[in-house]
């Protein structure tokens, strides 16, 4: 469900349909109706897994780190850095991926320096 969610501009819609998808399999896991009235803490308490919103933050600072060790001349990095050049439409625009990484390190107070040491960049990366 996730596969490369690394760089997706997630916007808050984005989000809640994953949730909903999310909580749609894991009752079908569970084989639990909605008529059942079980609480979804529950179900996800059982299964053990984690909320998807958090694994996406998780994976999308996972990519960060792994980007911030490349060679600069990596053509995957010189991506990742490129600067679109041009007028922007009017209007408000769209989130671009970087955008929400840096919202990521702010929520969990990283920064570049972090992800040079690869062990306390991971331990960071792990969620709660």
């Amino acid at each position: 469900m996730l596969h490369g969610s690394e760089t997706w501009p997630v916007r808050k819609e984005n989000e809640v349909a994953l949730q909903r998808a999310e909580m749609r399999m894991v009752k079908w896991m569970c084989n639990v109706n909605v008529k059942d009235k079980v609480p979804s803490e529950e179900l996800i308490e059982g299964l053990g897994i984690n909320d998807i919103i958090l694994v996406l933050q998780q994976n999308r600072l996972q990519w960060y780190g792994h980007m911030l060790l490349k060679e600069d001349m990596d053509w995957v990095k010189k991506c990742m850095q490129y600067e679109v050049e041009g007028s922007r439409p009017t209007g408000r625009s769209k989130r671009t991926s970087r955008e929400v990484v840096q919202k990521d390190c702010q929520a969990r107070k990283l920064n570049r320096l972090d992800a040079m040491d690869r062990s306390r960049w991971k331990k960071l990366m792990k969620i709660g």
